[in-house]
């Protein structure tokens, strides 16, 4: 099958989130099942010299988009066997940041036009475009609006990929014929609650719409999750899915990579991670002991579940472990946990900064690793902490009530803690049965050994996604 990817960021170009991770990961895997996969992005400034030197300019075109014509240079370059295209305007995309300017729904509809118009040019005319998230949901109301009766377009399918429905593509109502170009026939598409809305648009348009995870594939039904988009989900729900996000393997490999203090397999974890573990401690001014350590690499944000974790955070910390905190957000959470890494030196460490290679470091020498997010339409960290056999401890929600299943002590199933409730003491309590469960080498080790045994890569994740664009196509 011919599948273009088309994305607002994609690493190792350019990458600031989930997005880019999936976008790095799912064309690679759709490549190696042998699918003719193809990604197109904007040319930020941002992109490495390094990079750049490796693209070709394959020629230009221009856009229009409402009463404007706009340039678009597309730029080729082929990266771990795809072949990435790059769509240049330098008025657009020339800037310090890639997100959070006055002008985003005019940069990335121009974006999303664009990718429709520069087929032709560079001969590429897939069967499939998958959009993702707003900055793309436009390409399946272009396509519907102005390209349908076009050679080569005709049956072209679309699916959107929601990976977090809080970011939404709201704009004033005008732009939808002023900016966006939308004939006054389609406006309704894009139009919701007064306002322009591109996720919606992509929604209303888009031949199939995927969530990261079955769970917030449901969840977003709901108005707690759906940031008020439940009612046009609830009425497209036949064409609503979710499939979970896989992690790059080879990038996240206890036995390979290089920031550990020692490399291990499944086999020798036990050994390991005290290896770990202690060369950690000592990095960071912990006591070398065997207390359970409790490990976050985390934004510091409501939505990863900081509040809860600060109601509570005396208890835990009166509790006889350790905990080694990475990450950043908002100014209350940075200032309490420096305030409280102060007073409690010898059981918190919190690191207010972001660096891959200390968070490998927690991975592999944290024994539980906590994630107790309000929301999390996937989550990656919990399928890291897992395959470094870092046990993870979550609410049941989104992609970590799919991907991590309790610990039945009895059987000696299942690969962690969980709790439902968004609450501070039904967290506490799952933190609780870890730290005892710990004490119990012969079910810890089971957990820990059901945990790195999972199969987290993109593969199978990959061959629904292939499964999904045939029924499409057929």
């Amino acid at each position: 099958m011919k599948i273009l990817f088309a994305t607002s960021e994609a690493g190792p170009f350019m990458r600031t989130g989930g997005l880019g991770d999936v976008a790095a990961a799912l064309p690679l895997a759709l490549n190696k099942a042998k699918q003719d996969v193809r990604v197109i992005m904007p040319l930020y400034e941002g992109i490495s010299n390094d990079f750049r030197q490796t693209m070709q300019f394959i020629g230009s075109k221009v856009v229009p988009l409402g009463w404007r014509q706009q340039y678009a240079g597309v730029f080729e370059c082929v990266y771990g066997g795809v072949t990435y295209y790059f769509i240049d305007n330098e008025y657009y995309f020339k800037r310090s940041t890639i997100y959070g300017h006055y002008d985003d729904g005019e940069r990335f509809s121009f974006f999303s036009k664009a990718v429709l118009e520069v087929l032709p040019m560079i001969g590429f005319m897939p069967e499939i475009i998958h959009c993702n998230d707003w900055q793309t949901a436009l390409i399946p109301v272009y396509l519907d609006a102005f390209y349908r009766g076009a050679e080569g377009y005709t049956f072209m399918r679309t699916v959107l990929t929601i990976h977090n429905i809080e970011f939404q593509g709201n704009m004033d109502k005008c732009c939808i014929s002023d900016v966006f170009g939308i004939p006054d026939e389609m406006a309704s598409r894009v139009e919701y609650k007064n306002c322009a809305n591109m996720l919606k648009g992509g929604i209303e348009c888009a031949d199939k719409v995927t969530t990261v995870s079955n769970t917030y594939a449901q969840e977003i039904l709901n108005p707690y999750y759906a940031y008020g988009l439940e009612h046009i989900l609830n009425q497209r729900s036949y064409k609503l899915c979710g499939i979970v996000n896989g992690i790059d393997t080879d990038l996240f490999n206890p036995a390979k990579d290089k920031a550990l203090f020692a490399n291990y397999t499944a086999s020798n974890a036990e050994k390991a991670k005290k290896e770990n573990k202690h060369g950690l401690q000592q990095m960071v001014n912990l006591p070398e002991c065997d207390k359970p350590l409790i490990g976050m690499v985390t934004r510091l944000t409501n939505q990863k579940g900081m509040d809860l974790v600060m109601e509570v955070i005396e208890e835990i910390l009166s509790m006889d472990i350790q905990m080694v905190v990475i990450g950043t957000g908002d100014w209350k959470y940075e200032t309490a946990l420096r305030e409280l890494a102060r007073r409690y030196g010898n059981k918190l460490v919190a690191i207010i900064n972001f660096s891959a290679d200390i968070a490998s470091k927690i991975y592999a020498g944290s024994d539980m690793f906590l994630m107790p997010s309000k929301f999390e339409p996937c989550g990656l960290s919990q399928l890291i902490a897992m395959r470094y056999g870092s046990i993870p401890i979550v609410r049941e929600t989104g992609g970590l009530k799919d991907t991590v299943i309790p610990f039945n002590p009895v059987e000696k199933s299942g690969r962690g803690f969980t709790f439902k409730t968004y609450n501070a003491y039904d967290m506490l309590d799952a933190i609780h049965r870890a730290v005892g469960t710990y004490y119990n080498k012969e079910e810890w080790n089971a957990c820990m050994k059901n945990a790195m045994s999972g199969d987290y890569s993109w593969k199978a994740s990959a061959k629904q996604y292939i499964d999904l664009y045939k029924g499409l196509i057929q």
